[in-house]
């Protein structure tokens, strides 16, 4: 038997405070994915596809749109194993931030800031769902 739940607030049992969830803090996308190769996510939460479209460059589709284009967008790349570390920043020039998607980068550290393809990436956006 299936069940449909249809509600306008979820709140604590104490009947005042959201569920944690539900809070400002809590993220609202995130995914975790190897950037190599043929790019395939291994992990995500409100993540619906990526986009692969150079070197280091990668774009997040969202399942469930943010309310606006202002929400912070993090993420990290895998050391290369050699020197270099890889860092990675959110891509405001080829993918901004838009209600529907964003992108991001990873770069080396080697002094040229290269953008790379790291096997390991992660990204986390926070915000509120439109």
């Amino acid at each position: 038997m299936t069940s449909v739940l249809n509600v306008d607030s979820i709140a604590a049992k104490d009947g005042t405070s959201p569920v944690a969830l539900t809070k400002q803090s809590a993220a609202k996308a995130w995914n975790h994915f190897d950037g190599t190769g043929t790019v395939a996510i291994d992990n995500s939460f409100n993540i619906s596809s990526l986009i692969d479209s150079t070197t280091g460059q990668y774009a997040s589709a969202f399942t469930n749109n943010m309310s606006s284009t202002q929400y912070p967008n993090t993420g990290h790349s895998r050391h290369d194993g050699g020197v270099n570390a890889l860092f990675s920043t959110s891509n405001k020039d080829n993918y901004p931030p838009i209600t529907s998607s964003c992108g991001i980068d990873s770069f080396s550290s080697d002094g040229n800031q290269n953008q790379v393809d790291s096997d390991q990436m992660s990204q986390v956006i926070h915000g509120d769902l439109a």
